[in-house]
């Protein structure tokens, strides 16, 4: 899990790589929760992402947003945010020219900013959105959502509450080519207290099924 640190629009960017075996293997970025309350890339559910990306031969990058950490720079409200996600891309693409495709997978207002950054880049042909505040934050960039992907949340959320992300969910499977898997983790909140287990488990459960993977059985 090397440490890395690259250049964004504000100065440095701190983050960790996990370089895949395979030349061609595909990239996934992960984005932690919102700066101003404790969100960094050693949150324990971006971790966790992390390294079930990398346990799927995945090149895998996550890193603090501006001011986190030892990023440079501080908390710009998203549009900074998105744009050190975009150099994050960027850097992992300069390291892994042979890429074949690429991920994005981000939590609540990681969620947002991944989801904004696939609105961007059309190389992202996957996305886990996890607790995405469609309550707090203006979604309705996704017109169309240009990638199939999965979006997850407890059903006691009271930061980014099950209907409004229902209301989003309803509005992205409209269009066409693409599937929205939705899944709900029940009894979990804002925060999967005590239920990040089972937030991970729909998670590598979606991405095993898209990538084609086969669980043997038990």
């Amino acid at each position: 899990m090397p440490e890395v640190i690259f250049t964004g629009p504000a100065g440095r960017i701190e983050g960790r790589y996990h370089p895949a075996k395979q030349k061609n293997a595909p990239l996934a970025i992960i984005l932690h929760p919102h700066p101003q309350f404790g969100g960094t890339m050693n949150h324990q559910i971006v971790y966790q992402l992390y390294y079930a990306f990398a346990h799927r031969n995945f090149a895998v990058l996550r890193f603090n947003f501006r001011g986190v950490g030892r990023s440079q720079g501080s908390f710009d409200h998203g549009s900074g945010e998105l744009s050190d996600a975009a150099a994050a891309l960027d850097w992992a693409q300069t390291i892994n020219p042979e890429a074949r495709s690429c991920w994005i997978a981000g939590f609540s207002f990681g969620a947002w900013i991944g989801m904004q950054l696939l609105m961007r880049r059309p190389e992202i042909e996957g996305f886990i959105s996890i607790a995405p505040p469609a309550n707090l934050y203006d979604f309705s960039f996704l017109a169309p959502c240009p990638s199939s992907g999965l979006i997850a949340h407890g059903d006691k959320d009271a930061v980014a509450p099950a209907k409004d992300i229902n209301t989003l969910v309803e509005k992205l499977k409209t269009q066409k080519g693409i599937v929205i898997e939705q899944r709900v983790i029940p009894g979990a909140n804002h925060f999967f207290e005590s239920k990040v287990e089972a937030l991970l488990e729909v998670c590598t459960g979606y991405l095993d099924k898209r990538l084609g993977i086969v669980k043997p059985a038990a």
